[in-house]
């Protein structure tokens, strides 16, 4: 069975240790309309702010081992919130923009890691291409082509996910 489709986001934020607050509920709500019904997250469902940060962090790592969802691969969990993210970009439910800018944070955030490189690359001459005619980031990248040149990147990153240790899958004790 599949989780709810913002699953990965949420391991990522748990992979890079982000605090928990009211999107995790509301993740934990979907993910039991979706099916799945472990003690743990019924409860995480059902909580409410202010969130004191030691106990949810406790309970969302209950809830997740409860799932079956692992969050130790870190590498593994930004590839595939990656590829979520650039999934809604392509289906129109991010702009590109959007989706370079978080990812660019990720890449500083974890130490510029290299599979990030070019997020970071493409969100700066994007930006210097907006406020000048130039840009030193991606070669051949200009004032006309770069949004092709962001969505080309898009659909080949997207052309690897699913495949291997990409896609998410659990079983719910309940099914």
């Amino acid at each position: 069975m599949k989780p709810v489709k913002s699953t990965p986001e949420f391991l990522a934020f748990k992979a890079l240790n982000r605090d928990i607050d009211k999107a995790w509920v509301d993740w934990a709500v979907e993910m039991l309309t979706a099916g799945f019904e472990t003690e743990n997250l019924v409860i995480l469902a059902g909580e409410s702010g202010p969130f004191n940060q030691f106990r949810m962090q406790e309970l969302v790592d209950r809830a997740l081992a409860e799932l079956g969802l692992d969050y130790s691969d870190k590498d593994q969990i930004i590839k595939n919130y990656a590829c979520y993210l650039i999934d809604r970009s392509l289906d129109g439910e991010l702009n590109s923009i959007e989706v370079l800018a978080t990812l660019k944070d990720i890449y500083f955030e974890m130490g510029y890691v290299r599979y990030l490189r070019d997020f970071h690359d493409l969100y700066y001459a994007k930006d210097d291409l907006s406020d000048a005619g130039h840009q030193w980031y991606w070669n051949g990248a200009t004032r006309d082509n770069i949004d092709t040149v962001i969505a080309d990147y898009f659909r080949n990153w997207q052309a690897t996910c699913g495949k291997g240790d990409n896609d998410i899958t659990l079983n719910s004790p309940n099914r």
